[in-house]
């Protein structure tokens, strides 16, 4: 039977889980955490960073780190929230073709699902190390207050994160 991960995409951290035995488990990252920071950073030679290692070093790469970037996703970017994040956010927030939000890290311009979906791969990562298996399904966890835009923002970021 094919397996079906759940992930809880968070603000601030993010969590996977699967059932085992009849019971949920939530599963621990590589560095033996439940839950792993939503944060996405992209380092000076390039290289992509996620969860923890991406949080250790914002401090000395804050423009090229995102957190927070749930906030953003299925916004408009004239939208109150939107304005609020470009005024405080130490990473650059643009203005998309289709009047979305843009974050700009290094020298490459990501939507917000582009961003959600690489926190997404990470979850699903952890799950295929547990299991030894190819993960393609999974149910993602939304507020209740999401509108459309954001819940089909969230599917987005699940289509390109191959779930």
């Amino acid at each position: 039977m094919e397996r079906i991960i759940g992930i809880d995409l968070g603000t601030t951290n993010s969590c996977v889980a699967i059932v085992e035995g009849g019971s949920p488990a939530v599963l621990a990252n590589k560095g033996g955490y439940k839950t792993t920071p939503s944060v996405v950073a992209i380092s000076e030679n390039g290289k992509r960073l996620v969860g923890h290692i991406a949080k250790r070093q914002a401090v000395t790469n804050a423009s090229n780190t995102v957190y927070a970037a749930k906030r953003l996703m299925g916004r408009r970017w004239d939208s109150a929230a939107v304005r609020t994040m470009v005024d405080t956010m130490p990473y650059e927030i643009i203005e998309g073709p289709n009047d979305d939000a843009r974050v700009k890290l290094r020298d490459r311009v990501y939507s917000v699902p582009e961003i959600g979906s690489i926190i997404l791969q990470e979850m699903r990562l952890i799950a295929e190390e547990y299991t030894g298996e190819k993960i393609e399904k999974a149910v993602v966890t939304v507020p209740a207050h999401f509108n459309d835009a954001q819940r089909q923002a969230t599917k987005d970021a699940g289509r390109i994160a191959g779930l």
